[in-house]
């Protein structure tokens, strides 16, 4: 639950409106459990997604130095 709440209070903008609405408000009910334990479900596929959307798209041009480091620095 906190790596979730932190995860969405990031961010930025909507973050605080999504975690009131995740745990709807002040009291825990069935509504609330129910969509808390749907984006416990959710948000590893949501991610693994996003990985790939990441390496699909960012790395299409065959970068093989993406942090920039220079591979001669022993020269």
């Amino acid at each position: 639950a906190t790596v979730i709440t932190n995860l969405l209070s990031a961010i930025p903008y909507i973050g605080t409106n999504l975690v009131e609405w995740i745990w709807g408000g002040f009291s825990v009910d069935k509504a609330t459990l129910t969509r808390f334990f749907a984006f416990h479900f959710i948000l590893p596929f949501i991610i693994a997604a996003l990985a790939m959307v990441h390496l699909l798209f960012l790395h299409e041009t065959g970068s093989n130095n993406p942090t920039g480091i220079p591979s001669d620095a022993d020269k």
